[in-house]
């Protein structure tokens, strides 16, 4: 039997949030942050329910919340939000001066303007399908991707017809993925906190991600960097994490084919053997 999200939740208060989050592995582990993307009913655990056991299982010391403005975290106006605040008031409250930060999507986002913006509290950069503000953008039209028409419309239709087309476009293999059970949770998710979605589409094109990264900056990154993306993937190309690793001193690609926007789940495995020898291996680790 797998770890289940009952082992491993928590609850936080900081200054100005409270923050649910999931924990596991060793207190002396390094520390590595898992945040999540911005569809709706996204969490820390949906988006890494097959990851958090395994790298804490390899002796790192996983947190996986859920951001301000999702799941069982406080609400917050996406026009005001500042994302870095949230991370950094999580990491004081738990002791942790500084830590890989692995992302997802938005949370990808998240950590890249951590690296740029509070290099001191990240030891390691871990990206999956990170979106960048590219204009124009590289490769392909402009404008909206598929994939994020379609996870914006269900921050207004959440069923889980709505959900069933958001998890399709998420990953390579919707057969296998987009279960009745999995649409029905993440519809359920959202409908028990719907103001989270509300928030998220009354800041319109500044929700999910309130300030963007200046790209002008990538080059000051100073942590290692691994940015992972699909080959697959419908919701963000990967040319912007090309981009990225044009600018970013220390780092490296890996990309994923037959692989959507979620690679730490299409490719559980191979994405938890990845970070455990990226952060263990690679700079010295130490917090």
């Amino acid at each position: 039997m797998g770890l289940l999200e009952a082992d491993v939740a928590n609850d936080v208060t900081t200054a100005d949030f409270t923050i649910h989050y999931n924990e596991a592995g060793p207190a002396d582990g390094v520390p590595v942050i898992l945040l999540h993307g911005g569809g709706p009913g996204a969490t820390g655990w949906s988006n890494y329910n097959p990851n958090i056991g395994a790298l804490a299982d390899a002796g790192l010391r996983v947190i996986a919340p859920d951001l301000p403005g999702w799941g069982g975290s406080s609400e917050v106006d996406f026009l005001a939000y500042e994302p870095l605040d949230a991370v950094c008031q999580l990491m004081d409250a738990l002791g942790i001066a500084k830590a890989a930060f692995v992302g997802n999507s938005m949370g990808g986002h998240t950590s890249i303007r951590m690296a740029i913006e509070r290099p001191e509290r990240v030891s390691h950069l871990i990206t999956m399908g990170a979106p960048l503000q590219l204009t124009p953008f590289l490769f392909g039209a402009t404008g909206p991707s598929e994939g994020i028409k379609i996870m914006y419309a269900g921050y207004s239709d959440y069923s889980p017809e709505a959900m069933k087309r958001l998890v399709e476009i998420m990953v390579f293999d919707g057969a296998r993925f987009a279960t009745p059970e999995l649409c029905q949770q993440r519809s359920d998710a959202v409908a028990a906190r719907p103001q989270h979605v509300a928030n998220v589409a009354k800041a319109g094109i500044r929700g999910p991600i309130p300030k963007w990264a200046d790209l002008g900056r990538l080059g000051e990154i100073t942590a290692p960097a691994l940015l992972i993306h699909g080959r697959d993937d419908r919701v963000v190309g990967f040319e912007g994490t090309l981009y990225a690793s044009a600018r970013i001193p220390d780092s490296r690609v890996h990309i994923i084919n037959r692989c959507g926007h979620w690679a730490q789940l299409e490719h559980a495995d191979e994405f938890n053997r990845l970070v455990t020898d990226f952060v263990l291996h690679h700079g010295t680790g130490q917090q």
